[in-house]
C-alpha cells in the first residue's frame, strides 16, 4: 500500500497524476470545496467579530468518509489543490475536515501538470498560506453578506427569487448604463469626399481622401459645407506636396492570461466566456496523446499574470531559431506594464511543451479543443517571437488650397506574423503599387469625386469580450469570476445574448433601478474595485480580513433597513387590468416572473390562465393608428411594436413620441431629453425649451 497520499482537487487530474509519481502514491480527489457556509442561513456569526460558520457540504459526506480511509493509511499527505486563492481556501478545508497534523500535511502546488512540475513540487512542500485562505474567506464573507441581504429586498419589490451579486450588480449596472448611452445617443451628421485620379501612362485610378487644408483637418459637417469644397476642388488641378516614407513596427503580443484568453477566443472562436474556461480547464487536466498516454497541455488557466519561466522561454527560443531562423527571435522578453491590478502569483497561460504543436495533438483533441490550443499555442510562440516591420509611403497632394491624402504599407519582415495575427488586426495589407511611381514631378487628372455622407454612430453595445474587457480595467472581480458573473445575469434573465451582444431585459432594468435608488454604493464601480484592491492587500498581509468585513458591514445593514422601510411604502400590489379570463371570467391582474411582467388570473389556484402581458405606453402606432405597447424578443430584449402586430409591422428599439417631425413628418424618437426624427436623412432634433436643426 502507497504511503504517500496525493489529495488534487479534480477527479479529471487524478489519472495524469498517477501516472507521472507511480506506484508509492496514491492520488485521489476532493471532487472541488468539502465544506462551505450553509445555503439556508447567512452562515455569518456576527456576534462573534464575523466568524463564518461552515458545515459539510450536502453530498460530500461519503467522500471525506473516503478520504479520511486513505489518509489513516499514509504517513505523508500532499494537498495538491489548485494554485489560487480558491485551491489554498480548499487544501486549508481539508485539513479541518480530516483533522489532518500539520507535522503529516503539507501543501504543494504546480502551474502545470508535467512530470518536472509535480516532481518538483514534491521536492518544496510547505504549509497552508494564511493569508491567501483569509483572501478567499474575505470575499465568501462579503459575498454572503451582500447576496443575502438584499435578494430578500428585491424579493418583497419585484415578487419573485430574484438575486443581488457583489460583482454581478455591478455588471448589471455597467450593462445598463451603456444602453442608457446608447437610446439617449443623438447621431451627428458628418461626410467625407475622396478623389479618384489618372496618372499618366497607368490603367489604376489613385484613390485619396480628403483631409483638410494647411492649417489642418477639416470635419465637414454639412452638405453645403461639402458643396463648397469640391467647387473649388474641380475648379484647380491635384499636385504632389509631400512623399514621405518611413517604417512601421508592430510590437509582438503578451502571452495569454485569463482575462486575454477570454477576450481573444469570444472574438477569434466565438466562445462564450464560460465555453472558453471550460475547455481551457480540459486541457490544463490532461488529455490522451497517442504514444504519451494523459498528459497536462497548457499551464494553469487562472491567471494575471503574463510572466514566462525562463526554461519556457529559453525552449521556445530554441524552437524558434530551428523553424523560423535567429532573425525571427526576439531580441528581449516583452514586458507589460504592472497596472497595479495584475496578480503575479503565476505564468501567463501556455502550452506545457513548445514541441507539441497543434499539427502534433491534432488527432488526440476535439475540434474545439484543437482550436483553443492552436490559439494559445500560437500567441505564446509569438510572444518570444521578433517585431513585424512595415514599409509605409504616405503622399499629400494639393488641390486648391485643400490637402488630400494617400497612404499604403506592405510587409518587409513579418516577424511573429509569421505565427499570430490577432482578430483585430486581421487587416488587409494596404498596398498600392502606383505610390512607387509617384514623384513631386508626377502629373494628376482628376477623374472623379466621390462624396459620401454618413452619420456618427452610438456607443456599441457589451458583447463578453468587450464586458470582461471592461471589468479588467476598472478592477471589478477577478478574471477567474469573469466568467461565472456573465453566465449568472444572463441565466437569471437581467441580460439576454443576442448575435454575441448583451443587451438588458426589463427584468434587469427593473432590478438595477432599485440596486441605483437603495444600494448605491454596492453598484458603485469605484467602490467595488476598491474592495478588489482590499482582498489583494489581504493576499499580500498587510491588512487583516475582519478588517475589511468590520468597514464593509455596518453600511450594508444600515442600507438594508433603510430600504426595507422604503419599500414598504411602496409596496407593489398585483394590478387589476381591464383583460378578461377567457376561462374564468375574472378580470386579470399584472404579475411579475422571472421572465418580466404576465397577465395572470387571480383566481389560482382554481383558474391558472396565463397571458402575454404588453404594456400600453399612450402613444397611437405612427402606421396604423393602434396603441404601441412594450414587446420583448425571445431572449427578453425590450423593443415598442404595434398591438396588431403581425398584421402592422411597425417596432422600434427606442421610444417613439406622438409628436410628427416638423420637417419631414415622420415619427420621433425619445433619446434622452430630446425628440429626434426617426429619418437619419432627416437629422432634426428637438429639445423641450427649443429646437435645432443640425
Amino acid at each position: 500500500m502507497a504511503k504517500n497520499l496525493v489529495i488534487l482537487e479534480s477527479p479529471a487530474k487524478v489519472k495524469t497524476v498517477k501516472k507521472i509519481l507511480g506506484a508509492n502514491y496514491e492520488v485521489v480527489a476532493s471532487n472541488g470545496h468539502v465544506r462551505d457556509m450553509p445555503k439556508s442561513t447567512m452562515g455569518i456569526d456576527f456576534e462573534n467579530d464575523y466568524e463564518p460558520r461552515y458545515i459539510t457540504i450536502r453530498g460530500k459526506g461519503d467522500k471525506l468518509a473516503e478520504l479520511r480511509k486513505y489518509v489513516k493509511k499514509a504517513d505523508k499527505v500532499y494537498l495538491a489543490t489548485d494554485p489560487d486563492r480558491e485551491g489554498e481556501a480548499i487544501a486549508w478545508h481539508l485539513t479541518k475536515a480530516l483533522k489532518l497534523d500539520e507535522k503529516k500535511a503539507v501543501r504543494i502546488t504546480f502551474n502545470e501538470i508535467t512530470k518536472n512540475a509535480v516532481k518538483e513540487s514534491l521536492k518544496n512542500p510547505r504549509g497552508i498560506n494564511m493569508d491567501l485562505v483569509d483572501a478567499q474567506q474575505a470575499r465568501r464573507v462579503l459575498d454572503r453578506m451582500v447576496g443575502y441581504s438584499i435578494s430578500p429586498v428585491l424579493w418583497a419589490k419585484v415578487k419573485r427569487g430574484l438575486s443581488a451579486g457583489r460583482v454581478q450588480s455591478v455588471a448589471l449596472r455597467m450593462i445598463c448604463d451603456r444602453e442608457d448611452e446608447i437610446n439617449a445617443f443623438i447621431p451627428e451628421e458628418y461626410w467625407t469626399l475622396e478623389a479618384a485620379l489618372k496618372i499618366k501612362g497607368e490603367k489604376k485610378l489613385l484613390i485619396a481622401k480628403f483631409h483638410g487644408d494647411k492649417s489642418g483637418k477639416i470635419n465637414v459637417a454639412s452638405k453645403g459645407q461639402m458643396d463648397e469644397i469640391t467647387k473649388k476642388v474641380k475648379k484647380g488641378g491635384f499636385s504632389v506636396d509631400d512623399i514621405k516614407t518611413g517604417e512601421r513596427i508592430k510590437k509582438p503580443p503578451m502571452p495569454f492570461t485569463t482575462s486575454t484568453l477570454q477576450q481573444e477566443a469570444s472574438k477569434a472562436l466565438n466562445f462564450s466566456t464560460q465555453k472558453t474556461m471550460r475547455i481551457a480547464q480540459q486541457l490544463y487536466e490532461g488529455v490522451d496523446v497517442s504514444g504519451m498516454g494523459t498528459i497536462g497541455i497548457i499551464t494553469y488557466l487562472r491567471t494575471d499574470s503574463v510572466r514566462i519561466s525562463e526554461e519556457a522561454d529559453s525552449l521556445a527560443r530554441a524552437y524558434i531559431k530551428e523553424n523560423y531562423g535567429e532573425s525571427y527571435i526576439s531580441d528581449t522578453a516583452s514586458l507589460k506594464k504592472n497596472t497595479g491590478k495584475i496578480q503575479d502569483a503565476h505564468e501567463a497561460i501556455r502550452p506545457t511543451n513548445v514541441e507539441l504543436t497543434p499539427a502534433v495533438l491534432k488527432e488526440a483533441l476535439s475540434r474545439e479543443q484543437f482550436r483553443l490550443y492552436q490559439l494559445i499555442w500560437k500567441r505564446f510562440v509569438a510572444s518570444r517571437m521578433a517585431a513585424a516591420r512595415y514599409e509605409t509611403t504616405s503622399i499629400k497632394l494639393n488641390a486648391s488650397g485643400y490637402i488630400f491624402t494617400v497612404a499604403t504599407s506592405k510587409i518587409a519582415f513579418d516577424g511573429f506574423m509569421s505565427v499570430y495575427v490577432e482578430e483585430d488586426d486581421k487587416e488587409k495589407e494596404a498596398a498600392n503599387m502606383l505610390l512607387g511611381r509617384i514623384t513631386k514631378d508626377t502629373s494628376l487628372t482628376l477623374d472623379e469625386l466621390k462624396e459620401a455622407q454618413h452619420f456618427t454612430q452610438p456607443p456599441a453595445h457589451f458583447t463578453e469580450a468587450a464586458m470582461v474587457k471592461a471589468l479588467e480595467e476598472q478592477g471589478i472581480g477577478r478574471p477567474s469570476t469573469y466568467a461565472a458573473t456573465i453566465t449568472t445575469i444572463i441565466q437569471r434573465r437581467y441580460v439576454a445574448k443576442e448575435n454575441k451582444n448583451l443587451y438588458v431585459t426589463e427584468l434587469g432594468e427593473a432590478v438595477n433601478n432599485i440596486m441605483k435608488d437603495a444600494f448605491s454604493v454596492i453598484v458603485d464601480t469605484s467602490f467595488t474595485a476598491n474592495l478588489e484592491s482590499l482582498l489583494d492587500m489581504v493576499e499580500e498581509g498587510s491588512v487583516q480580513w475582519k478588517t475589511v468585513v468590520r468597514n464593509f458591514y455596518p453600511d450594508l445593514d444600515i442600507a438594508v433597513k433603510n430600504a426595507e422601510k422604503e419599500l414598504e411604502k411602496i409596496e407593489i400590489r398585483d394590478e387589476e387590468t381591464d383583460v378578461v379570463c377567457d376561462m374564468c371570467g375574472r378580470n386579470m391582474v399584472i404579475k411579475y416572473g422571472p421572465h418580466g411582467k404576465f397577465l395572470a388570473c387571480p383566481g389560482f389556484p382554481e383558474c391558472r390562465n396565463t397571458k402575454p402581458y404588453y404594456e400600453k405606453i399612450g402613444i397611437s402606432c405612427p402606421l396604423c393608428g393602434s396603441d404601441v405597447v412594450i414587446k420583448k424578443t425571445k431572449k427578453g430584449r425590450k423593443y415598442f411594436g404595434c398591438e396588431n402586430n403581425p398584421e402592422c409591422e411597425f417596432m422600434s428599439w427606442q421610444r417613439p413620441s406622438d409628436k410628427r417631425c416638423p420637417e419631414c413628418g415622420k415619427y420621433m424618437l425619445e433619446k434622452g431629453n430630446k425628440l429626434v426624427c426617426s429619418d437619419e436623412q432627416c437629422g432634426y432634433v428637438e429639445t423641450k425649451k427649443e429646437t435645432i436643426k443640425n
